[in-house]
């Protein structure tokens, strides 16, 4: 998941396969970017702790949308 805030230039991403795991990005590019190495880190982590790592989604799709708002 990447998502769009009011700021042109700063993104928000996620996954919601791996918890835990969220980061930024300057734009689209740059989060998949990250994302993609992040993940790999990530998941290094939590072998590397014996943490439990989910099993690899075989079909993952990047979702692109704007912020959640959360009401105040």
């Amino acid at each position: 998941m990447i998502e769009a805030t009011d700021e042109p230039d700063y993104f928000g991403f996620y996954s919601p396969d791996l918890q835990g795991f969220s980061g930024i990005g300057h734009s689209v590019e740059d989060c998949l970017y990250k994302a993609k190495w992040g993940m790999k880190e990530h998941i290094g982590l939590l072998k590397e702790q014996g943490l439990p790592v989910p099993p690899e989604n075989q079909d993952p799709k990047i979702i692109i949308e704007n912020e959640k708002k959360i009401a105040a």
